[in-house]
């Protein structure tokens, strides 16, 4: 019998990932849940809606749930304080107790974001002190998930980058605009320390934490983390991404200011060990993981 996951948000950068790291084995039954993006084999739900998404977990019986659906940008959330709660935190909530309400297993994407950044690196176990409402609200999601029940799971991860549909997509991707344009000066955040991660490695993380849980029930549960390994700022991933194609660095200019808007941590690194005491995971060195995010872009 397949073994069935339910994805939301597969239309997103990691949920595109994670939609097609499932894919890859036999296996599994994939349902991708999407709305704004919806196409192809993803189905179109609100979760914000009840009743939606009572009648998706009705009809597909997921065995396992990759929670990936949230409003992800620092400085929307900040102007739109309402419309994230319903997102990241009510419909959170009502997907955890519908989930319960069958017996799947639920796994709820959050963020370094959590944590305030002046003492890393962060455990699992660490004490979060968020400093934006972002990070409030991925911080109240895990409270929310790990409420309904002990036994599901929290995967934390950091700045993500990966195939992308346009360059604004991604946090580090949409540096790409300015550094290709080597005739104006391209001033660069120097300041946050970022662990930039290919969302194809995260995707993997999921798929082999959730055959794990359906293999042994009780070896998994509780907060995990995974990221890269990569100590760099949006300065640095600008010189290295123009290095790697090709591309001057002459205009690039380090700015050592901390960013403007909502306010960061300044450094949120965070520890991997409860994955990697599992013998999981995988991290593709930037230098390599961009180049090909980033090519179809180059002469655009």
């Amino acid at each position: 019998m397949a073994k069935k996951v339910l994805i939301t948000g597969a239309s997103g950068l990691l949920g595109r990932a994670v939609y097609k790291e499932f894919l890859t084995d036999a296996s599994w039954e994939v349902l991708g849940l999407a709305f704004s993006r919806a196409s192809g084999n993803l189905r179109k739900v609100d979760i914000t809606s009840s009743e939606e998404l009572t009648k998706v977990f009705d009809d597909f019986k997921p065995q396992i749930v990759i929670h990936c659906a949230a409003e992800r940008k620092p400085d929307v959330v900040e102007k739109q304080p309402d419309a994230t709660r319903q997102l990241n935190i009510d419909a959170t909530r009502r997907i955890c107790e519908l989930a319960g309400n069958i017996g799947a297993w639920v796994l709820y994407i959050s963020t370094d974001y959590v944590f305030d950044g002046k003492n890393p690196p962060y455990n699992e176990d660490a004490s979060t002190n968020p400093l934006n409402k972002y990070g409030i609200s991925k911080r109240d999601g895990e409270l929310v998930t790990l409420e309904v029940s002990k036994d599901y799971s929290v995967l934390r991860v950091p700045i993500l980058y990966g195939d992308v549909q346009d360059l604004s997509e991604s946090a580090v991707t949409c540096l790409f605009d300015k550094v290709k344009d080597t005739g104006n000066r391209c001033v660069m955040n120097d300041y946050e320390r970022r662990y930039p991660t290919h969302c194809a490695d995260i995707g993997v993380v999921i798929r082999q934490l959730s055959d794990k849980k359906l293999q042994d029930a009780s070896s998994i549960g509780g907060i995990y983390h995974w990221s890269g390994d990569e100590n760099m700022t949006k300065y640095d991933m600008a010189i290295t991404m123009a290095t790697a194609l090709g591309i001057s660095t002459s205009h690039i200019e380090a700015d050592k200011n901390p960013s403007v808007g909502a306010t960061r941590p300044y450094n949120a690194h965070i520890g991997c060990n409860r994955v990697e005491s599992l013998g999981f995971g995988r991290r593709t060195p930037f230098k390599d993981g961009i180049v090909p995010v980033l090519s179809p872009f180059v002469g655009k």
